[in-house]
């Protein structure tokens, strides 16, 4: 009798502590991205292309110098990857079309996610993916919006035919555990597990940089990387100026 009694005892004590009975708790992960000074979405450059049709407005000339140089804007064209080689998790995802352009810019899910894209412009978007793996070219007027499942693992190119500002990227990727997106410092916080991760920073559909390894221990329950994630080489000091 005290043994079956002891026996209920320690399944009752584990049931009653979470991190045990079912996984230890998240812990969030603070960190911050390097070199992002020099990512930037294509889409700016294609009117320089003699064989395009568009063009955007030029900066004013009473506009700083420093202030014309484009840049990506992080927080809606940056996102942070923890990836494992078991996988094993869901990551799903929508996106919003929002000011011309997809926010995020670049979407990571894993496979089997039925995608939402949303449309918050007052006007319709003919969204569709370039590659005709499924999503075809159809009108998503405003306040409505489609839903798509990519079919398998890879990089899908979403593009608008009513507006050449528009270019996206949705990515399947297997082994993703969870994402995050930077604030437009480049800082980000993303919530795991703990266990050893890789962290990736994707841009254009595409990781960027150096993949960054993510020892996130039990406690405490906020840990700050010491290496920051690596996207492009920082500038050099003369680049600076």
């Amino acid at each position: 009798m005290v043994g079956k009694k002891s026996r209920f005892a320690a399944a009752l004590a584990l049931l009653l502590i979470p991190s045990l009975a079912y996984g230890a708790a998240a812990v969030t992960v603070k960190g911050r991205l390097a070199g992002a000074q020099k990512l930037l979405n294509p889409v700016w450059n294609e009117p320089k292309d003699p064989a395009s049709r568009y063009s955007f407005r030029e900066p004013s000339v009473t506009t700083r110098i420093e202030a014309r140089v484009l840049t990506a804007q992080l927080d809606k064209e940056v996102t942070i990857v923890a990836v494992t080689d078991a996988g094993g998790a869901t990551v799903k995802g929508n996106m919003t079309l929002i000011g011309g352009r997809a926010v995020p810019a670049t979407l990571v899910v894993t496979q089997g996610q039925s995608i939402q894209i949303e449309n918050k412009d007052p006007f319709p978007h003919r969204i569709y993916d370039t590659g005709n793996k499924g999503f075809q070219v159809g009108e998503t007027p405003a306040n409505k919006a489609r839903t798509w499942l990519p079919p398998g693992p890879g990089k899908y190119e979403i593009r608008d035919q009513a507006a050449p500002s528009l270019r996206a990227w949705i990515v399947v990727e297997p082994k993703a555990v969870a994402v995050a997106y930077p604030d437009r410092k480049g800082e980000f916080a993303i919530d795991l597990e703990p266990g050893k991760y890789k962290l990736r920073a994707y841009h254009n559909g595409a990781m960027v940089g150096k993949e960054l390894d993510a020892v996130v221990n039990p406690a405490p329950a906020e840990q700050l990387l010491k290496s920051p994630l690596l996207v492009a080489d920082e500038p050099k000091k003369d680049e600076k100026k």
